[in-house]
Parts: structure tokens; sequence; C-alpha cells
């Protein structure tokens, strides 16, 4: 497409080709909608595709999104996408030291041992029996809401009745978590270990009344209608590079390095002028699907922006070459890894690194949490490092908002990043450095990636990995039927920040679809 040429009209134009985007792209394209996908950067995938980030070095890795749990399998069949994930039979370890021994809590491997696990930590069986209770409880939630992320948006009251329980209802919609995990545990470490899912991406305490971390928490427990967060086989790329194929399979035209600059609209018919390196273009179309964040929207419509977002956390890939020992002998390295090695996560320590980021410090100890995909899916490994015994590490931060890092992002990203791997340090056997593999240049295979980082890279506001706080999976008063509308009614939303949106689901992309398609015209 040269500027030159005569403006093409299409059914719709996406602006983004993220997974959301290419959702979106495959569902109309099937539909023999005429389609076409402006994507700023020379690939697509957004935040969910695999690198090789080591010089030299045949590790393919999933940079920034990692795990699948909200990918609706629906997506993955009407698609007829080539792509599965494998799950995990460890879900965490948390170590921690105990009357001035390394002991931890290892959950997975079947009931039996995660009884015995909870029994050698708390000295009882009362945590266990209330760990059981309570997802007991956030199973059942997560069967009855995790069908309706594909359908039109229900009421609060609607919802509230397809979950039919007033206690859970009052424990994740009205009161914050931090309530119902004080009344149902008493061990810290326990506490912190349910807590954590709460804080993901989402810079909250316990207690927050506006309860952001009760709505992140309900987006973590209700993946799949089980709440299972899955390896994604080949790394996260090989989700959107299938996603991409299939479009294409369908006649979506996918250009990459163009990136959208305006949208004029007047309701019925819209041009989006994108940007080459060899100029200006115009694409009409009867709608517009933007895979990018609200700030993005009204930037390109010309619409009053939304409040500013804030991310916070911290993103760590590397390549080891073997995994450390832990401090904890009754554990094998190659099951803590496996599922949620949590770092720092107590409680008490949850709390406390929130009081001292809210107060403009990065946190003493540093929170974060750990796992190994090539345990679970060696294939993004070549066949030589995985003879070899080489192993992947990713590192997630918690409580590390983007406003700690505008003093000198450098410097304080490897102030956190040696204060981090500090308390990793703290229960292994030996340093983790000990461990690292070297690059080509014989540098360490590590890389750290902050919310200023990411905002620079993807273009997420704040480095926000939901582009906004999430939102409940009901309707109100600023919602449309999908969750995807905009002022303008021939454009719509389709990224994380729709409603219903965050994490690797798809979801906004076809339900963005879906309004297309129900609208009955392009």
């Amino acid at each position: 497409m040269s500027p030159h040429e005569p403006h093409p009209t299409y059914d719709a134009v996406i602006v983004g080709g993220g997974h959301n985007g290419l959702v979106a792209a495959g569902y109309l394209a099937r539909a023999g909608r005429s389609v076409l996908v402006l994507e700023r950067l020379d690939h697509t995938g957004g935040a969910a595709v695999s690198t090789r980030p080591f010089a030299g070095v045949d590790a393919r890795l999933s940079r920034y999104s990692y795990l699948v749990s909200l990918l609706p399998e629906k997506i993955v069949q009407d698609l007829g996408l080539r792509f599965r994930v494998q799950g995990r039979t460890i879900s965490s370890y948390t170590p921690v030291e105990r009357d001035g021994r390394p002991t931890g809590l290892l959950v997975g491997g079947g009931e039996e041992r995660t009884r015995d696990a909870f029994a050698r930590l708390t000295g009882g069986e009362r945590e266990y029996a209330a760990w059981r209770r309570f997802y007991g409880m956030t199973g059942e939630v997560a069967r009855r809401i995790f069908p309706t992320l594909t359908e039109p948006l229900p009421s609060r009251d609607e919802l509230r009745r397809r979950i039919d329980d007033d206690e859970a209802w009052r424990v994740l919609f009205e009161e914050p978590i931090g309530v119902a995990v004080e009344e149902r545990f008493a061990d810290d470490l326990v506490r912190g270990v349910v807590l954590t899912d709460a804080l993901i991406g989402t810079f909250a305490d316990a207690h927050d009344p506006s309860l952001k971390q009760n709505r992140c928490f309900l987006y973590h427990v209700i993946g799949g209608g089980t709440g299972a967060w899955d390896v994604p086989v080949g790394g996260m790329g090989a989700l959107t590079d299938a996603l991409a194929a299939a479009a294409r399979d369908a006649g979506a035209v996918i250009a990459t390095g163009h990136e959208a600059v305006r949208i004029a609209t007047d309701g019925r018919t819209a041009e989006v002028t994108y940007r080459t390196g060899d100029g200006e273009g115009v694409a009409s179309a009867r709608h517009v699907l933007v895979n990018a964040s609200p700030q993005a929207l009204a930037e390109l419509t010309g619409d009053t922006p939304p409040g500013p977002a804030e991310g916070a956390q911290l993103k760590v890939n590397m390549l080891l070459t073997r995994l450390p020992r832990l401090r904890d002998s009754a554990v094998d390295p190659r099951e803590a890894f496996a599922g949620t090695f949590h770092i720092a996560e107590g409680y008490r320590q949850l709390a406390a690194a929130h009081a001292q980021a809210a107060a403009g410090e990065l946190p003493t100890a540093p929170p974060s949490e750990i796992y190994c995909h090539s345990l679970t899916d060696p294939s993004i490994l070549g066949a030589d490092l995985v003879e070899r015994g080489y192993q992947t590490l990713t590192l997630f931060g918690l409580h590390t908002p983007a406003r700690l890092f505008e003093r000198d992002n450098d410097a304080v990203r490897e102030e956190l990043l040696k204060a981090t791997l500090a308390q990793l340090d703290a229960h292994l056997a030996e340093p983790l450095a000990d461990c690292l593999a070297l690059d080509a240049d014989g540098r360490p295979c590590i890389e750290a990636r902050t919310p200023l980082d990411l905002e620079r890279d993807l273009g997420l506001p704040g480095g926000n990995i939901f582009h906004r706080d999430l939102s409940w999976p009901y309707a109100d008063e600023s919602t449309g039927r999908w969750g995807v509308e905009t002022p303008h009614a021939n454009v719509l939303l389709c990224g994380a920040g729709a409603v219903r949106g965050g994490g690797v689901s798809g979801v906004p992309g076809h339900n963005a679809a879906m309004a297309v398609l129900e609208a009955g015209q392009g």
C-alpha cells in the first residue's frame, strides 16, 4: 500500500496487531468481511511475543506475557488455531524460614501431597481445610462466570443470579479481598499466597476501598472455568503466530510498519490515516477496531483522554545453566520452579512493600514470583541447550509503580533487580548468579523491564499491563452491549482496556468482532 495509490476501502480496519486485534481479524475475515490490520512495529503480537533476547543463544522466550488462563477454548476452535497449552502439576512453592530453619509450602502434585505440605508448614489441618473451602468457592464462581466472557455483558444483577452464592458475591464483589483472607486463614504465608493473585500488575493494598485488587483477583481465578494458569507450548509467540496465520488464511491483510496516526469518523464510515517509512496513506472502513489503550484511542480520535494509568511490575527474563539448589532440601528445584515460586510474598511482607512504594520508596524486600517455562515445555530451547540441562526463569515483581522509576529509570531498575534477586538468594543454597548462562559476548543472560520500559517498547500507558484498572465483568451505565463500544458508533475498543480485557485472552477481540457482525453491516 503506497501513499500514492487510491485509498482502499475495507469493511473493517483494525489498529494494532496484538493478539486481540488478530482475534478480531480472524473472526471478521472468516465471516467474509474485508479486513486490514495496521501494525506500528515490524511484527505482530504486541506483548504476546517470543523473542531471542540473548545474543547468540538459542532460547526463544515469552518476553512479556508468559502464561495463559483466560483464552477461551472457543476462540482456539472457532479460528482453527494450531496452538495448545500444557498444564502444570505443581501450582506453587513458597519458601520461608520458620524457627531458624528453611521450609516452605508446596501446592500441587496431588491432594495428599498438598495436605501434607500444609501440615508440615502450619502444624495442623486447619489451613488446608480453609484452603479447600475457599478455592472450592472460587472454582464454582469460575465455572459460572467464565462462559459469560464471550457473551453480551450481563447486568450486575444477572451476574449475581448466575453465581447464585451470596457469600461468594460478598467476598469477591462487595468487600475488600483482605477481609476474606484474614477471616479464613491464620498463617501469614498462606494468607500471602492467596493475596498475590489480587496484586499481579495491580498496585493496591489488600483493603483498598476501590476493590481494584478484587477485580484483579477475580480475573486470576476464573480462567478456563478452573483458574488454572497454563504454559503456551512453543512460547507465547506460538499463539500470536497462529492467530496471524489464521487471519491471513481467511483473507485479512496484515500491514506491519504501518502506524495509525488519526481516525476520522461520522459514525457510519471512517478514515484511518497511517504513516510508513515512505509517507502517509489513508484506509477507509465501515468499522474501525482499536487494539490499543484507551489513551491511544483518544489520541487517534481527538477525544478527551481518560485519566493516566500506571503499571507496577518488574519483568525479568533469565537463562540458567542449571536450576539452583534450595535451602529447603525437602523440595526438588524441578518441582519448586515448575509452578509459581513466591518470593517475599508473606501477607505482612506484601503490606509492607505496598506501604513503602506508596510512600515513594523502593520496597526493601521486593515481592516477586518466578516460574520455569522450560520445565513444562523444553521446545523453546535449542536441542543443545536442552541436552546440557539449561532452563529458563521468568520473574514478575510486584508493588513497583512506575512513579518510582521516573527519577532515573536505568539506575532504579538495577537497584530493584539487585534487591529482588537478593530476596531469592536468601532461599537458595547457592547464588543465582552462579547459575546464569552467558551470551555470545560473555554477558549474563538476564534482562529486566520496568513499567517505563514497557511504556516505551509497547506503548502500554504508564507500563500498565492491563492498559488501565481492570473492570467488573458486568454492564453499567458506562458500558455498551459488548463492553467494547466507544462514543463513536463505528469505532470499537478491542484492546486490554475494554471491559473484560486484560491478560492474554482474545476476549475483547472476539467481542468487538461480534459487535461488528451483530450490527449487520460491513
